[in-house]
């Protein structure tokens, strides 16, 4: 079974052996609202954790996308490139960026549990 793990830049993993699906957190699509563009990792591109893949622009601002895990992009969800709103409606299933296969699944320990993520989201809040 497939497990989640937060980052505190917003982003989301879900961890399936080898292999992590990630996304940007409903809590980061609902404080940037209305998305515009999004520029995602290509194919075979390597990533590393907690540095960008790519970005995304709001009518607010543009905001780096950051890799939770260190690894290489092999799936790219292409109908989100065209439907940003996939992310605003569904961004833990049908709004996933990119999938890559991991290269050190030992990096998970630098990620927050989904109770550690509801706690940040929760000061930041306040913090507004």
């Amino acid at each position: 079974m497939a497990e989640l793990y937060y980052s505190q830049t917003h982003e989301w993993a879900k961890v399936d052996g080898a292999t992590a699906t990630i996304g940007i957190t409903d809590f980061a699509a609902q404080q940037l609202s209305d998305l515009i563009f999004i520029n995602l990792p290509k194919l075979k591109q390597a990533v590393k954790q907690a540095e960008p893949m790519g970005e995304v622009e709001s009518v607010k601002t543009v905001v780096d996308i950051n890799s939770p895990l260190s690894g290489e992009v092999i799936e790219v969800n292409e109908p989100v490139v065209s439907n940003l709103n996939l992310i605003s409606t569904d961004s833990f299933n049908a709004g996933w960026l990119v999938k890559i296969k991991l290269s050190d699944t030992g990096e998970l320990k630098n990620l927050l549990t989904k109770e550690a993520y509801q706690k940040l989201c929760e000061t930041e809040s306040a913090s507004h």
